[in-house]
């Protein structure tokens, strides 16, 4: 369901430490602005935030950095993270077209990425908008540290498919493969709210692991 446009997101995101509202100020800094050197990981598309919630009050040391586009989500992945009863200190969000990524971090700054569900793009003149297009994964490369991984999951086969190519083509093993993950032997997935959702009515989501050689 899309979100009706909210004139007050952005005050909001901008009043709140968790927010950085100009993130390419922030290249090379990331560990600076967590105060600490711990694994930064990286999710692409965070939506309304129930993944990065999960994943940092679970792994406190991990820090997590949420991008998407619109602030309407990021209002509700900020509230989702403030809801919870002990204060989430190790995650950032940050409102950013992906396509500039590789502006807000320089060499070795992220040590994993995760892209759940993204947009699979049909459309064949499209394929390049993919954010596991070879064109991205080579943005990627430039801020990964060598031997990171790229966690990505989706419902979309044909997009699962050409994924596993393009990670190939663009020097990424592929570590773990499946086309139905919640029946496979993979016990660290959490799920994101489309995922919980679209499960219960029979969607079987595919999940690849690709490491960075």
């Amino acid at each position: 369901m899309r979100l009706r446009k909210n004139w007050g997101a952005r005050p909001e995101l901008e009043a709140n430490k968790l927010f950085i509202n100009k993130p390419t100020e922030m290249q090379g800094k990331w560990k600076e602005e967590f105060g600490n050197s711990n694994p930064i990981h990286l999710e692409l598309g965070c939506g309304r935030g129930g993944f990065i919630t999960a994943k940092s009050l679970k792994c406190p040391e991990i820090n997590y950095i949420g991008v998407d586009l619109k602030d309407e989500v990021l209002v509700c992945a900020l509230n989702k993270l403030e809801e919870q009863e002990e204060e989430v200190h190790n995650a950032r969000l940050v409102a950013l077209n992906i396509s500039f990524i590789a502006e807000i971090f320089k060499k070795d700054e992220i040590d994993k990425i995760y892209i759940n569900f993204c947009n699979p793009w049909p459309k064949d003149r499209h394929n390049k908008r993919r954010l596991t297009h070879r064109r991205f994964l080579a943005e990627y490369k430039s801020f990964l540290k060598s031997g990171s991984q790229i966690w990505f999951k989706t419902d979309n086969t044909e997009l699962f498919n050409e994924s596993q190519e393009y990670f190939k083509e663009s020097g990424f093993n592929l570590d773990f493969i499946t086309y139905n993950l919640h029946e496979s032997d993979f016990k660290e997935n959490i799920m994101t709210e489309y995922e919980t959702k679209f499960t219960k009515l029979g969607m079987s989501t595919m999940f690849l692991i690709g490491t960075l050689k």
